[in-house]
C-alpha cells in the first residue's frame, strides 16, 4: 500500500509490482482513499445497508440460457440492429422465474440486472422491441433453439401434443369494457419424448370459432419432423376424433368403459414399471381390438392416482348424500311441496353424470305433495367394485414397440406441459397498459416467450430428473428460488461503495440443485 501526497493530504493506493523486461514496475493499482475514509470502512466491518433477494432460480435459468448460447443464436437468425437476442432472453428469464410479477418491478428489485450480460440498463421498451418478431423470425428462432436442444439429447424422438389451455391473454385492468379484449389461446407443440421439451409451436385462438381440429393441427406438426414424423399423443376425450384403425405413430388413452374386460383383471396380472422412475405404477401389456384393428393396449394402475381419485370420490359422495339428506329433511318438514316428478328431478340433479349414481340410490314413498318421503342408501359392495375396477387405472393404446416406461413417459408429456403452462402463462402475460390490444403479432410474441421458457425449464427439469430429483417445473423453480442472496453494502473508501454478496444457507435438496446448475458461475 503506497501513499501519495497531493495538496497537503495523503491518498492511499493498493499497488502490485512485478518485473517487466527485468525491471520492477507497478502493474496494477487500486485507489483506497484517505486514512479517515479507510478507517470508517474497516473497523468492525459493519455494512452500511443490507438487502435480500431470490437468486438461485434467476441464476440457474440464466446459466442454462448462456449454455445454449441463446443470445448469439437468436441474433444470427434475426440479423437486425439492435439485436433481438438479449431482449428475448430477458423476457424468457422473467417468464420462467417471475411470471406473476410485472417485468419492470422484477428487473428493478431482483438479481437479473446484475447477472445478465451484456448489461441492460433498463427493460423499458423490451416488449416494443419484440414487436419486430415476424412469423418467419419466430419459426427461425424455434428451429435454431431446437437444434441446440437436440444436440444435448441422445433421444431425438419427438411427440405431437395439443395444449388447448395454453394461455388466456387478458389486460391487467378490465375496469373499462374497451380494455377487456381477452384472447383464449391453445397450442399444438412438437416436443421431445425425453423430457417433453418444446421444439416447435402452432398457436391458435380458441375464442373466435376458427380453431383447428385436433387431427388437422397434429397432422401439421407431425409432418414437420424429419426423418420420421412425431408420435401423436392424445387423451381419451380426443380419441373419438381419430380413426386409430388406419393411423400409425400414436400414444393415447381410451375411455375405461370401452374395455371392461381389462378392468376386471386381477392386480397380480400387472407388473411393476421401473420403480425408480414411476413409483407405485404397475401395468398389464396386452392387445385388444380398437376401431376394428388389433392394437397394443396397456392397462396401468397408479397408486398415487388411485389415492387421489378415492379422496375426490369420497368428497363427491359426501356432497351428494348431504344434499339428499337436506332434501329428505325438507320433505319431512313439509317445506318442500313439490310432486314426485319434481323430487325425481332434484335427485337427478344431485346424482346425474357422477359415479355416485352407481353406489347411491334414493327411494321415494308417498305420492301426494306433503306426503312424499325420501330414503337414501349407499351400496358398500358397489363402492368396493368401483374402487377396485376404476380408481387409479388408465388404458393406453399405441402402435409403438417402446418399453412400457417410454409409452407412459410419452403419454404423460401432455400433463407435464399443461402444468408448466398454467404456471408460465399467468397474469404476467398481460400488456403494459390497461388498453393493451392483443393483436395477432403480440399473441405470437408472448406465445414464443412462454414456449421458450418451457423449453429452458423442461431442459432443466430433465437434468434434475437424471440426477435423481423428480420435480415438476414449478417445484424445481420454487426450490431454486429458495436459494437467496444477501447483498451487503459497505461505506465507500473514496470510490464506489463496496458490495459483498452471500448466499443463504442451503438445505440438501438446494445444495444438490446448486451443484447441478452451478448458478455461481
Amino acid at each position: 500500500m503506497v501513499g501519495k501526497k497531493i495538496g497537503g493530504r495523503t491518498y492511499y493506493y493498493l499497488a502490485e509490482s512485478a518485473r517487466v523486461d527485468g525491471k520492477p514496475r507497478v502493474v496494477t493499482q487500486r485507489y483506497l482513499g484517505t486514512a479517515d475514509e479507510i478507517a470508517r470502512a474497516v473497523p468492525g466491518g459493519e455494512p452500511a445497508s443490507a438487502s435480500y433477494r431470490t437468486y438461485g432460480d434467476v441464476a440457474a435459468v440464466w446459466a442454462t440460457l448462456s449454455r445454449l448460447d441463446f443470445v448469439r443464436r437468436v441474433d444470427d437468425v434475426v440479423r437486425s440492429k439492435p439485436g433481438l437476442g438479449l431482449p428475448l432472453a430477458v423476457a424468457v428469464l422473467h417468464r420462467a422465474t417471475a411470471p406473476e410479477t410485472p417485468i419492470g418491478e422484477w428487473w428493478a428489485s431482483g438479481a437479473a440486472a446484475d447477472l445478465v450480460r451484456p448489461r441492460m440498463a433498463t427493460v423499458a421498451g423490451l416488449w416494443r422491441a419484440l414487436e419486430r418478431l415476424t412469423p418467419e423470425r419466430i419459426a427461425g428462432i424455434e428451429e435454431t433453439v431446437a437444434t441446440v436442444v437436440l444436440d444435448i439429447l441422445d433421444d431425438h424422438a419427438a411427440l405431437a401434443v395439443d395444449v388447448p389451455q395454453f394461455a388466456a391473454f387478458a389486460p391487467a385492468d378490465c375496469t373499462l369494457p374497451s380494455a377487456c379484449q381477452g384472447v383464449l389461446a391453445g397450442a399444438g407443440l412438437r416436443v421431445t419424448r425425453d423430457g417433453a421439451i418444446p421444439l416447435e409451436s402452432r398457436l391458435y385462438r380458441r375464442d373466435d370459432g376458427t380453431s383447428p381440429t385436433f387431427a388437422s393441427l397434429m397432422g401439421e406438426l407431425r409432418r414437420t419432423q424429419e426423418p420420421s414424423p412425431a408420435t401423436l399423443v392424445f387423451h381419451a376425450g380426443q380419441a373419438a376424433q381419430l380413426d386409430l384403425g388406419s393411423r400409425s405413430g400414436f400414444v393415447g388413452s381410451l375411455p375405461l368403459t370401452d374395455h371392461p374386460e381389462l378392468l376386471t383383471q386381477p392386480a397380480s396380472a400387472r407388473k411393476r414399471v421401473d420403480p425408480e422412475r414411476f413409483a407405485g405404477l404397475t401395468a398389464l401389456d396386452t392387445h385388444a381390438v380398437v376401431d376394428g384393428v388389433r392394437r397394443r393396449v396397456i392397462l396401468t394402475h397408479s397408486a398415487t392416482l388411485h389415492a387421489a381419485q378415492s379422496r375426490a370420490f369420497a368428497d363427491e359422495l359426501a356432497t351428494a348424500t348431504r344434499e339428499l339428506d337436506g332434501l329428505a329433511a325438507a320433505l319431512a318438514a313439509g317445506t318442500h311441496r313439490g310432486d314426485r316428478a319434481q323430487v325425481h328431478a332434484e335427485i337427478g340433479r344431485v346424482t346425474r353424470g357422477r359415479r355416485v349414481e352407481r353406489v347411491l340410490t334414493a327411494v321415494l314413498s308417498g305420492n301426494r305433495p306433503g306426503e312424499i318421503r325420501l330414503e337414501r342408501r349407499i351400496d358398500a359392495a358397489a363402492v368396493a367394485r368401483l374402487d377396485d375396477e376404476f380408481f387409479g387405472k388408465q388404458v393406453l393404446v399405441t402402435d409403438r414397440d417402446w418399453p412400457v416406461g417410454d409409452v407412459v413417459t410419452a403419454y404423460r408429456a401432455r400433463t407435464h406441459l399443461e402444468s408448466t403452462f398454467r404456471w408460465l402463462t399467468g397474469p404476467a402475460v398481460t400488456g403494459p397498459t390497461p388498453r393493451w390490444e392483443w393483436t395477432r403479432q403480440r399473441i405470437a410474441a408472448h406465445g414464443l416467450v412462454s414456449v421458450l421458457a418451457a423449453t429452458v425449464t423442461h431442459l432443466m427439469r430433465r437434468e434434475a430428473d437424471r440426477a435423481g430429483m423428480n420435480l415438476s417445473v414449478r417445484e424445481l423453480l420454487d426450490q431454486l428460488a429458495g436459494i437467496g442472496e444477501l447483498v451487503l453494502r459497505y461505506p465507500s473508501t473514496g470510490g464506489r461503495p463496496r458490495t459483498k454478496r452471500l448466499l443463504t444457507e442451503l438445505d440438501p435438496a438446494q445444495q444438490a440443485l446448486f451443484s447441478l446448475f452451478q448458478p455461481s458461475r
